[in-house]
């Protein structure tokens, strides 16, 4: 996200928290809840170059967004309770669901103590092969490999560019580029790039993940957790839009099975890896449903409405965003007709 973008949403956001008109969008809209997107949750303070902080909430945020909305008179549910809720006549309680992407290590030590202390129902999304710490949680591996670089050499479409990384500025021109790059390239080619990479500049892969992401004797205290739902979220963390039918299907199925074999339950709920527009479309959409998965959810901004009990498998989410953590913000965070609004118009 550019600074000028960032300066434009905060200030978006700062006017209509002035104005009041999240409270009045609320009662007034017919959104019915929102589905809140987190990742990590870490008390440190982000490097000045630290790409990835998008997906990073303090310790602290996490906590007030429970205690606040809350006091907006929100209910915190499960996403079983949530369709229901969709399926059901409007009763006029409104509710919000907490979920989080990809098992990192650090929902053990800091999120699920809050999750406990404040009786918080969540979610889990789990991509297995970064569990069994043999994955590659490369878009961090990215920013990790800039940030010890003063300048890069990579193969692009056969020919060698440079990148200047000396600075903070041209660190993140860097990894702008090379992310783009990585998300416009079919699966198998990022994922030899990346190697690649990884490779020439001393980062091994496999232990970064196992860094990051919980092993399965971690996991298994969320799975016995009675507040948390584990959801499915592929093998590999593949884009599912960019690989062919059958693959995209087994890298669903696969990893419900090996879920299922972990912990005794098949999970229920599913979160398309990145779940952008790229990432998932009508195609992964109805994989989904064929498949008989309760839900699924994308990272479309958006809240949540009766007519999306038809819609299960192409839920949209709004993101705790770690560029955006103050406080005030979660009033407009747990606006769900706000985001579907901005969703109509960013895809106009």
């Amino acid at each position: 996200m550019t600074q000028l973008k960032y300066t434009a949403i905060s200030a978006m956001f700062e006017a209509i928290w002035m104005a009041r008109l999240p409270g009045i969008i609320r009662q007034l809209s017919k959104s019915r809840g929102v589905i809140f997107t987190l990742h990590r949750v870490l008390p440190d303070t982000p490097a000045e170059f630290s790409p990835n902080s998008i997906l990073q909430v303090r310790p602290d945020f996490l906590e007030y967004a429970i205690k606040r909305v809350r006091e907006l008179g929100l209910d915190i549910v499960n996403l079983d309770e949530a369709i229901a809720r969709l399926r059901g006549p409007d009763d006029g309680r409104n509710f919000v669901v907490f979920t989080f992407d990809d098992a990192y290590r650090d929902n053990l030590t800091y999120a699920l103590p809050i999750l406990r202390r404040h009786q918080c129902p969540f979610t889990l999304y789990v991509p297995t092969s970064l569990v069994d710490g043999i994955g590659e949680v490369w878009w961090q591996a990215l920013e990790d490999i800039i940030a010890h670089q003063n300048d890069m050499k990579v193969m692009i479409e056969g020919e060698v560019e440079h990148f200047d990384c000396a600075a903070v500025p041209q660190k993140r021109a860097t990894f702008a580029a090379l992310y783009q790059h990585m998300r416009e390239m079919p699966e198998m080619d990022r994922i030899a790039l990346m190697r690649t990479l990884a490779n020439d500049y001393g980062l091994d892969l496999d232990q970064h993940c196992r860094d990051l992401i919980m092993d399965w004797q971690e996991l298994e205290i969320f799975a016995n957790e009675p507040l948390c739902t584990i959801g499915a979220h592929t093998v590999h963390h593949y884009e599912l839009a960019k690989l062919p039918c059958d693959q995209a299907r087994t890298e669903i199925v696969q990893s419900m099975d090996i879920l299922k074999a972990k912990f005794d339950k098949a999970p229920e709920h599913f979160s398309y890896p990145i779940g952008g527009p790229q990432s998932a479309g009508e195609r992964e959409f109805e994989l989904a449903r064929d498949i008989g998965l309760k839900s699924a959810v994308t990272t479309r901004p958006g809240g949540l409405y009766a007519g999306q009990a038809n819609q299960l498998h192409a839920l949209p989410r709004v993101s705790l965003n770690g560029l955006f953590q103050s406080r005030r913000y979660v009033d407009v965070f747990a606006t769900g007709a706000l985001f579907s609004w901005m969703g109509a118009v960013s895809a106009a």
